[in-house]
């Protein structure tokens, strides 16, 4: 009756109350009433408002004919159907990732392979390599390059329990050999790929207890080729760490299609982009020259500026700090902590490349990528997200080593933007169109004080999905909320996320992956194993197909209701079967 829409009881039974003095003995009245509900557009607009508690003021989803369309939408299409789960691997299941045309996916385990999947109606194993030969602990995230060509898997060494070197290794999807392997330090810096050919790795060097330096350099994925005459390495950027922070967690976002994404979040724009078609380019550059080496603690996102220090050089300020501890003017005492910090923000002030401005143009918009990690200023947890801009030059290992040309005292890039999240960050993921980037974190205490950089404050129980628009640099909607995680801030650990058109996944420490609609901002789906869900992934060209990964050592595979529908029909039925066997025997 209501054009193969399935609705739940208790929608059921707010559009029977709806229906006044409904005869349920006559047939043909319900029908007649059900198709007059079915064209009511005030009808379903009030249920969805109501089922979902939905404030009034949200719109409906700018694609939407009606609200029947939505119901049927958000009933019908989310992947909350679970029709196969896949146990080949033998411990706990870290990550995964879709090949761009969705043919193919990779996971990462415990068990130190990774395995390449054949995405076929009956999930399949096409490969696995074993890392264990490489010295290698365990793989923990893997990522197809842009014509899906070569895979980018990334993994831990064997070592001490605090050990933090890890390796990049590039594997050809022709024929599944490796190519090349690439030092990664820390792990958890992860990799990714910058175009079809290059790769994004990490290096840390410690300088002090808690100072360190992070190098971020760009390698060739074919390492073979290494002449006098080609580089397969280059430095791309050179970032101070205070207060025992480190870059983690890259990815590159392209700016291409920054105006026109494939959904607005934010609602008034979603109407000015009805009625336009064109939107203001944004310049990530900010008015001042440096950056603040430490920024202020605050829970909303800001751009960090560097204050004016009145033309006092960075070497009389340090000079100057060196005779006030002499003098004894510094007070109160500080600690050694506290010293190596303010010693190595003064050293940096004028020792570091400043930003350039006024880059984004509508002409360079669609050639400029950035550069998104993690990292910090307070303590080591990865509390902050900075951003920095590559440049089309940047883009190739040709050119010096060392990057670009610069000056002899410049020993350090600064950041572009820095955005604060005010609480340990679990996990990061882009939207399709790369507009939007969502965060996972665990929130600090609101009026908590960092005293001791070693010591991070305790983090929540629940997760924050917080969303943030890259065009503008602000975070939009409120942060969504369901899932859980337990682990303290020193065992803490990434679990990723995944961005789809229209909705987002999240797995979680509580056994359950959750799916949100990117418009409504609600919870959808939870998707139940049996331990920790580390990793979902979306099908990036079915969004109706979802992937969960657990330490239950299981992958899941999850399809919506419609799907279903869809693949049953296509089902030969039995008795055309028969039919035809018996035709065959005749013959």
């Amino acid at each position: 009756a209501g054009g193969g829409l399935l609705l739940p009881d208790s929608v059921l039974y707010e559009i029977f109350l709806y229906l006044d003095h409904v005869d349920v003995l006559s047939v043909g009245l319900v029908c007649q009433q059900w198709r007059a509900v079915a064209r009511d557009e005030f009808l379903w607009k009030e249920l969805f408002y109501r089922y979902y508690r939905i404030s009034r003021e949200v719109p409906r989803h700018p694609a939407a004919v009606s609200w029947y369309d939505e119901f049927q939408r958000l009933y019908d299409t989310i992947p909350c159907v679970e029709v196969q789960a896949l146990k080949e691997h033998n411990d706990q299941v870290l990550h995964l990732s879709f090949s761009h045309s969705g043919s193919l996916f990779a996971s990462c385990s415990k068990d130190c392979t990774v395995k390449i999947w054949s995405n076929e109606l009956d999930i399949s194993l096409q490969h696995s390599s074993n890392m264990r030969p490489y010295n290698w602990s365990y793989t923990q995230f893997s990522q197809f390059n842009s014509d899906d060509s070569l895979l980018l898997v990334s993994g831990v060494f064997v070592g001490p329990h605090n050990s933090s070197s890890g390796e990049i290794a590039v594997i050809s999807m022709e024929n599944f050999t490796l190519l090349s392997r690439v030092r990664n330090k820390p792990y958890d810096v992860f990799g990714c790929w910058l175009n079809e050919t290059n790769l994004i790795s990490g290096n840390l060097h410690r300088i002090g207890r808690i100072t360190s330096c992070s190098v971020l350099w760009l390698n060739n994925a074919f390492q073979g080729i290494e002449s006098e005459n080609v580089n397969v390495v280059k430095r791309l950027f050179k970032i101070q760490n205070l207060n025992a922070s480190t870059i983690r967690t890259v990815m590159v976002a392209d700016c291409s299609r920054y105006d026109s994404p494939d959904l607005l979040l934010d609602y008034e724009e979603q109407l000015a982009a009805s009625s336009t078609s064109s939107c203001p380019v944004f310049d990530l550059g900010s008015d001042s020259e440096e950056e603040e080496a430490k920024p202020k603690q605050t829970p909303e996102p800001a751009v960090q500026e560097l204050p004016d220090e009145g033309g006092v050089t960075a070497e009389d300020g340090l000079q100057q700090f060196f005779d006030d501890i002499m003098e004894g003017c510094v007070r109160p005492a500080m600690t050694e902590t506290e010293l190596e910090t303010k010693v190595a923000e003064l050293f940096v002030r004028n020792r570091t490349k400043p930003p350039e401005l006024n880059l984004l143009s509508t002409d360079s918009n669609s050639k400029t990528k950035y550069l998104i990690f993690t990292t910090g200023c307070l303590t080591y947890s990865p509390h902050q997200i900075g951003i920095k801009r590559i440049l089309p030059h940047q883009m190739t290992t040709a050119g010096p080593v060392l990057g670009e040309e610069r000056r002899s005292d410049e020993f350090f890039d600064s950041l572009d933007h820095v955005i604060d999240i005010h609480g340990h960050i679990i996990g990061m993921g882009l939207s399709p169109d790369h507009r939007y980037l969502y965060v996972n974190s665990r929130a600090w205490p609101q009026d908590c004080v960092i005293s001791d950089p070693m010591q991070p404050p305790p983090i929540a129980e629940e997760i924050d999905l917080h969303v943030f628009d890259l065009k503008t640099m602000k975070e939009v909607k409120r942060a969504l909320r369901a899932h859980r995680a337990y682990t303290p801030n020193e065992e803490c650990f990434f679990i990723f996320l995944d961005v789809s058109r229209d909705f987002v996944a999240s797995g979680a420490e509580d056994r359950h992956g959750y799916i949100w609609d990117r418009h409504y901002n609600i919870c959808l789906a939870k998707l139940q194993h049996d331990n920790v869900v580390n990793s979902v992934a979306f099908s990036p060209v079915e969004q109706e197909l979802l992937l969960t990964a657990s330490d239950d050592s299981t992958i899941k595979v999850w399809r919506s209701p419609r799907v279903l529908r869809i693949q049953q029909a296509r089902k030969p039925r039995p008795r055309k079967l028969l039919f035809s066997w018996l035709m065959n025997q005749k013959s």
